[in-house]
């Protein structure tokens, strides 16, 4: 079998995986139905109160409705064929010996050592580089995208502690096997665990203070080879200017041993070359570099992506992959298989809905059960082949090429310094049809999206015990800047000429169309959010009613519509082991993006397609502070900076409270509820909602409060809408 990814021929009787579809179904599909039918009679109804009486409000609202019933239905889409699946490792001896497991890639993406701390990136290589996976059988390469020599030194302090750490893991059959996470949780203690925790320490002080400082010690480096490999950071080399490094092999399996005398995994740190005059294409670039790299040095026929925060929580979690890939069975389209994106750190509450449960878990599951989940960017392991439509015009980078030198030679170093260089994709396919898709700053999801057009298929494996965990942001702003970035690259696949909701519904599957066309319309959720944050309680100020009356039957379309919504979605969270305050949260978040992420990731799409501006690829920090860490503990929300994308929803909040406050004024005046009871009704939800936002704006003196020049610029705002507003009723 060698380095193939099939199954032997013999027949087997015991399974290494099943797939269940999930009870809720049946339900999903009655749900859907009911629902559908009165979401076109809500149109309907809307439609005839606009051609019998046109106003602006009436539009908008008539907007705002035929949005959500759009983004309504294409949600549906997940729910039609939800699966659940589990795997059977201890099966996997029936179909293949070690010896016969494919090679493994491992790509590791960093870039910024001052966003990205190095010892994160160190951490989740080490977690990786001690799989329970034949050593010689596996390669970690880590891309600098900030060519740091921090990083690099970085992982010459990992590559000794690694012959260390390994033969630890192992010995002791230790599961945690990121180190920082395995001292942190003190759950198994060994003799030699003392010493083994405080050379990790030492390391990491090394690397910190390095960071610290911005330079190297040299002293800290064990020979002249060491020392030779900075001597490529000249004055002209910057971040976005410098030819390419790929140091000389950390580690090499042929030859490396830890202490107990095992092979080490190969460990190979890559900067890729760049040039302020041609473009470099963010991760996809970074990616695809890696890609040529490791296809000229060891060309394994799998592949796992991971970002720099993301370590592996399961030292199996190879095997659980090979469940799939040497089932003679299987689909031969099976083009990769996914993990969820889960992230250790949240607070109990995840108030900032971190987690993205509904997206990363929920939906993945009802994807799976049309042609695979999305690729998320991380914790996914590919067939290398899923990249190359056909044989290559550099022989050294066809999948099917064997590798029969050391990748320490002379002649395979040269090559994989050509294949990095800034120059090597001019006039080739690479980001268009080979390797990773650019063209938008969501190259995981365009690139999976094209991937499932092409007829790959994907699984979704969501294992008891999470297969890699990651960093979430732990403040607002950065949670709502992380999202303004992906709703930029969202919209420039769902407009572009490959547009889900045309092409993909006709290339893949309507259902399959659909999925895609839901998160690539993702922004435009800020319509109908914007509009039902304010034009309700404005109208409620001018003492206008717009919606039926509390006493007319239509009142009860627009309860059901509204209870129905949410109630599906807080069972779905039930059903996923998550609490109703979690659910409550996300929800809340979801009016917050609305307000604040989409609406500014909609306006610079718009600007961005007609020419005026351009948006940057900008790295989410890793780097957490304290006093922020302490807060975020204790539920409490983190403003502290004065942003723009704070203002539509403080603006919204006080317009919000007014207008409820006015409107029971006018109850008792009139002593009228039924006519305004709806907006009120809405106003109301939305106070409850804003809580953390009145508490941030008039309650609390912590750093993490909402700027003063925050809040005198909303009150300024909603006293404007309400005078421009007051001319139009």
């Amino acid at each position: 079998m060698g380095d193939s990814t099939g199954g032997k021929s013999s027949t087997i009787h015991v399974p290494l995986h099943i797939r269940v579809p999930l009870s809720r179904t049946s339900a999903n599909r009655v749900f859907a139905f009911f629902y559908s039918l009165a979401i076109l009679a809500l149109l309907y109804h809307r439609c005839i109160a606009l051609l019998q009486s046109f106003t602006i409000v009436s539009l908008l609202i008539l907007m705002a409705d035929a949005v959500l019933a759009f983004m309504w239905a294409t949600s549906q889409a997940f729910r039609m064929c939800p699966v659940g699946r589990r795997v059977f490792i201890e099966h996997l001896e029936h179909y293949a010996k070690e010896s016969d497991y494919p090679r493994l890639d491992v790509f590791v993406c960093t870039s910024d050592p001052y966003k990205e701390p190095p010892m994160c990136a160190v951490n989740t290589a080490l977690s990786v580089m001690s799989y329970d996976y034949p050593t010689e059988k596996l390669s970690v390469y880590v891309s600098d995208d900030g060519g740091s020599k921090l990083t690099l030194f970085a992982f010459m302090e990992a590559a000794r502690f690694a012959a260390l750490w390994l033969p630890y893991c192992k010995k002791n059959k230790i599961v945690e096997r990121c180190p920082e996470a395995y001292f942190r949780s003190n759950l198994s203690w060994f003799p030699e665990t003392d010493q083994i925790k405080m050379m990790y320490e030492n390391m990491r002080d090394r690397v910190e203070k390095a960071v610290q400082k911005g330079s190297i010690c040299y002293d800290y480096l064990t020979n002249e080879g060491e020392g030779e490999a900075f001597s490529r950071w000249t004055d002209g080399f910057t971040p976005q200017n410098h030819p390419p490094v790929i140091q000389q092999v950390l580690l090499e399996s042929s030859k490396d041993k830890d202490n107990a005398s095992h092979t080490m995994p190969n460990l190979v740190y890559i900067s890729r070359g760049k040039s302020t005059t041609l473009p470099h294409h963010f991760k996809a670039g970074a990616l695809n570099v890696l890609l040529r790299v490791s296809g000229t040095m060891s060309n394994a026929p799998v592949i796992l992506t991971l970002d720099t925060d993301m370590y592996s929580n399961d030292p199996q979690t190879p095997l659980r992959v090979l469940c799939y890939l040497l089932d003679p069975a299987m689909d031969p389209k099976l083009g990769y298989i996914q993990f969820p994106q889960i992230f250790h750190g949240i607070n109990e509450n995840d108030i900032y809905g971190g987690q993205l449960k509904l997206e990363f878990q929920i939906e993945a599951s009802g994807m799976d059960g049309l042609v695979g989940s999305t690729y998320t960017g991380t914790g996914c392991f590919f067939r290398r082949g899923v990249f190359f439509g056909g044989p290559l015009e550099t022989p050294e980078l066809n999948q099917d090429h064997l590798v029969n030198k050391s990748i320490n030679s002379k002649e395979v170093l040269a090559m994989a310094h050509h294949v990095a260089d800034c120059n090597f994709e001019k006039q080739t396919k690479w980001g268009t049809e080979i390797g990773f898709r650019y063209g938008t700053l969501v190259e995981d999801f365009y690139t999976d999206y094209l991937l499932k057009c092409k007829g790959w298929k994907s699984i979704f494996c969501n294992p008891k015990r999470p297969a890699f965990l990651g960093n979430s942001p732990i403040n607002l702003h950065s949670t709502l800047n992380q999202l303004m970035r992906w709703s930029v690259g969202l919209l420039e696949v769902a407009f572009c000429r490959y547009s889900p909701i045309t092409f993909g519904v006709k290339s893949i599957n309507p259902l399959t169309g659909l999925c895609y066309a839901h998160y690539a319309f993702w922004p435009i959720w800020s319509i109908p959010i914007t509009i039902y944050a304010f034009v309700p309680q404005i109208a409620l100020l001018n003492c206008a009613s717009i919606f039926p009356k509390a006493s007319d039957p239509w009142f009860l379309l627009y309860i059901f519509l509204f209870l129905g919504a949410y109630g599906q979605e807080c069972l779905e969270f039930m059903l996923a082991g998550e609490t109703i305050q979690r659910w409550w949260n996300n929800q809340r978040m979801w009016t917050i993006r609305g307000l604040s992420s989409f609406i500014f990731g909609l306006v610079e799409c718009l600007l961005k397609f007609i020419g005026i501006s351009t948006f940057g690829f900008n790295v989410t920090s890793k780097v957490i502070e304290e006093e922020q860490r302490k807060r975020y503990n204790q539920g409490i929300f983190e403003f502290g900076v004065p942003s723009p994308l704070f203002l539509p929803m403080t603006t919204a909040a006080v317009i919000n409270l007014v207008s409820f406050l006015w409107g029971i004024v006018q109850v008792f005046k009139q002593r009228e509820l039924e006519g305004l009871f709806t907006q009120m009704l809405l106003a109301g939800f939305a106070i409850v909602n804003c809580w953390p936002l009145y508490e941030a704006m008039v309650l609390r003196t912590d750093e993490g409060k909402m700027p003063v020049k925050i809040t005198l610029i909303s009150i300024t705002l909603a006293w404007a809408l309400y005078l421009v507003s007051s001319i139009a009723f």
